[in-house]
């Protein structure tokens, strides 16, 4: 998860990263990983606020070519230091997730794990215009965010609707679907996870 806007935004990047935040889960997110084991992540895969890398190292584990970018340079740092001990390749890229239209690269797949939600406003058009710039016509991406219900005990997490998504995409992307599916968390009081949106998007 990239963290650039927010509460927390104050501390910094890497302040979020002084001790585990509870989306690190030392491990792909299920509804990710579901989508890595039934073959739909292909070709150059670009993991968005990639956090400690869990999911650049899951696409390279997969036998693809993978890029994580994120701001907090503490994460980032644990993510190489998983890849070597992991013996994969994977690049991480300090970078500022609004800026990813300033990338210059482009990717077949690209995965957001709970950072589109996180956006509103400006900020939010100016995310998904780059994720439009860095993924190929007929590229795939699929978001993670949580959902408009219950669980949800944190006035600062952040729950988006099925019609905002669908709004947030409307130009420029094919919205396939918006399945509801859970969220974990190292929480000890969210045990059972969060209740979540996997998105699911074709770059038109």
């Amino acid at each position: 998860m990239n963290a650039v806007t927010g509460p927390d935004a104050v501390a910094g990047p890497d302040g979020l990263y002084a001790t585990p935040p509870p989306w690190d889960i030392g491990r792909p997110q299920p509804a990710l990983l579901a989508l890595a084991r039934s073959g739909e992540l292909r070709g150059r895969v670009l993991d968005v606020g990639c956090g400690t890398g869990e999911h650049a190292l899951m696409a390279a584990e997969s036998g693809l070519v993978a890029t994580g970018v994120d701001l907090a340079a503490a994460a980032l740092a644990a993510a190489v230091r998983k890849g070597r001990e992991r013996g994969l390749a994977v690049r991480f890229l300090p970078y500022d997730v609004r800026e990813l239209g300033a990338l210059g690269e482009e990717f077949d797949t690209v995965l957001d794990s709970l950072v589109f939600h996180g956006f509103q406003g400006p900020d939010r058009a100016r995310y998904v215009a780059g994720l439009r710039a860095v993924t190929v016509p007929g590229g795939r991406c699929f978001l993670l965010s949580f959902r408009d219900e219950p669980p949800n005990r944190s006035g600062r997490v952040h729950r988006v609707t099925p019609d905002e998504i669908r709004s947030a995409f409307a130009d420029g992307w094919r919205v396939d679907s918006v399945d509801p599916v859970t969220v974990d968390s190292s929480l000890p009081a969210l045990t059972d996870g969060i209740r979540g949106w996997r998105t699911s998007l074709t770059r038109l």
